[in-house]
């Protein structure tokens, strides 16, 4: 749907770049991922022109997109601009305040949320994914658009009808999307739509690419799709080591990794400080510290992928001791 590196995919999350490497020049080095001369583990500008921005952790897609936006206009281009952020990342400070300033700047760019935490039951998906495809079609906005203008015309009505029919489109929103919250931030919103139906999110890509506007497109996606291992345990498989790729069991190493001393060590100091308490930012398994979890979950903070408000946090539970 979009013509790289002509139009900019900025990609929130570094490891979400790896379909992005294989289908942009680099599926022949792909074994050579995360070693000394070979290809990154994150998006890398010096490593090919299809990065058009380095990323390592989350939430930055949103600033950096609408940087690129602001940059196109300037320069008189009309490329895309794409930000691909995943829900987690959504909940980090820096996502919302690009979300709010992009409302403001009002620029031409499209926002994917990857959801893969919620889901869209079986028997409302249809609807939903029919609600998708009514409110991108040229259709439904040019008739949008025309009763708008309309009830702005019609005598001793004017400006008053138009704050009403955008009330009561308000109110339907809310009962049938959960994107107001966007829209009120000035994106138009659009889906949820099944992330691994190709042909549906192919078709709304392609509408989706005449706006002028700033818009975001809620895909709906299950965590490690396609592998049975990774499907049922998507949090051990969120970073891995060497692994059987038939059974999805790890390699048993002969020593402990540093993440599990770690664990180890944070209980103890806990057992001998009562004060001591654990945060983390959506990392509990990867920092080691689902053990510390289970043995204090009183003294136990995961606050999302949101690494600023983690450290503020920490720093108020440090100041009131």
């Amino acid at each position: 749907m979009f013509d790289s590196p002509r139009d900019k995919i900025i990609l929130d999350v570094g490891h979400q770049s790896y379909p992005h490497k294989l289908l942009t020049g680099r599926y022949e080095r792909f074994d050579t991922l995360r070693s000394l001369g070979g290809i990154t583990g994150y998006p890398t500008r010096a490593e090919s022109e299809h990065d058009p921005f380095g990323t390592s952790h989350g939430s930055t897609s949103i600033s950096a997109a609408l940087g690129f936006a602001v940059a196109r206009d300037l320069a008189g281009e009309k490329n895309h601009v794409v930000a691909v952020i995943g829900d987690g990342a959504l909940t980090g400070g820096l996502a919302l305040r690009g979300l709010n300033n992009v409302g403001e700047l009002r620029k031409r760019m499209i926002v994917i949320l990857n959801d893969n935490e919620w889901s869209i039951s079986p028997n409302v998906g249809a609807i939903a994914r029919y609600l998708t495809k009514l409110t991108t079609s040229r259709m439904y906005r040019a008739f949008e658009r025309d009763v708008y203008d309309l009830l702005g015309k019609l005598p001793r009505l004017g400006s008053k009808a138009q704050i009403l029919a955008h009330r009561i489109k308000e109110g339907l929103s809310n009962l049938v999307v959960p994107g107001v919250l966007f829209e009120e931030l000035g994106l138009k919103y659009f889906g949820p739509i099944d992330g691994h139906d190709l042909d549906v999110l192919e078709e709304t890509l392609s509408d989706l690419r005449r706006f002028e506007e700033p818009v975001l497109l809620h895909v709906v996606t299950k965590k490690g799709k396609g592998y049975g291992p990774a499907e049922k345990d998507a949090g051990s498989f969120h970073g891995v080591g060497i692994f059987d790729p038939e059974t999805g069991e790890a390699a048993k190493g002969s020593k402990k990794s540093y993440t599990h001393v770690f664990g180890e060590t944070a209980i103890e100091i806990a057992e001998k400080m009562p004060k001591v308490v654990a945060v983390t930012a959506a990392m509990t398994d990867n920092t080691g510290l689902k053990p510390f979890s289970k043995r204090f979950p009183d003294r136990f903070f995961d606050v999302g992928m949101a690494e600023e408000h983690g450290v503020t946090f920490s720093a108020g539970l440090a100041a009131s001791a």
